[in-house]
């Protein structure tokens, strides 16, 4: 009698389970392709992020010995198209180092472009400072002592990356304008820090000697 019992109980779950597929088998069906496509489409999606990686690595070490060789005009081309056709990281190497090879034949138009660098605010921070300092080393034995100081000064807080190069920078500007009073403050900032770096306390050492003796402390 048990058996009679379990052999309908498998029946009603049997006709159960067809009703279930019919009404929801295509659905099930429509899942599983979909979790396919999804994993074939990464794994796509992977490959191609690969591909266009090695490219674009190719690309840049091809712009680098450009610049090498001395082919500014050449290694410039390759880089702008780097800077409007790769990836973030290749984009903004490739806008610096465009700026780069600028400055050997344009210098206005390199700090133009460190400048458009600097000022956007999609480029992290400590980058948008490189790009500014860069256009200061441009400018450091051009431009006037006050364009200095707002390009700069803002970079050389306590905890800026680049801190030591801008303090430097003012320095030479200041000195160069004929400042001293400017150059000895900057001076004393930057013997004073103890993490200053020894290369740029040794050319700080030299800018000293040639400060007069009236603004010396």
């Amino acid at each position: 009698m048990v058996d009679i019992f379990q052999e309908v109980d498998e029946e009603v779950r049997r006709e159960q389970l067809r009703k279930l597929w019919e009404r929801y088998g295509i659905y099930a069906i429509a899942a599983a392709v979909a979790v396919v496509i999804a994993v074939a489409g990464w794994r796509g999606y992977e490959w191609w992020v690969g591909k266009q990686a090695a490219r674009f690595g190719d690309a840049y070490i091809a712009a680098a010995t450009l610049s090498e060789q001395g082919k500014h005009a050449e290694a410039e081309a390759a880089f702008a198209r780097l800077a409007n056709d790769s990836t973030v990281g290749y984009r903004i190497l490739a806008r610096l180092n465009e700026a780069s090879e600028l400055a050997a034949t344009d210098p206005k138009a390199a700090v133009a472009a460190y400048d458009a660098m600097s000022g956007d605010g999609s480029v992290a921070q400590p980058l948008r400072d490189l790009a500014a300092v860069r256009a200061g080393l441009i400018l450091v034995d051009s431009a006037p002592l006050n364009e200095m100081v707002a390009r700069l000064e803002p970079l050389t807080g306590p905890d800026a990356t680049f801190r030591h190069t801008a303090r430097e920078l003012l320095a030479l500007a200041a000195w160069r304008t004929g400042d001293m009073a400017s150059a000895r403050h900057w001076v004393d900032i930057i013997m004073s820090e103890g993490d200053t770096p020894g290369s740029v306390r040794s050319r700080i050492e030299v800018l000293m000697a040639l400060l007069p003796a009236n603004s010396r402390s």
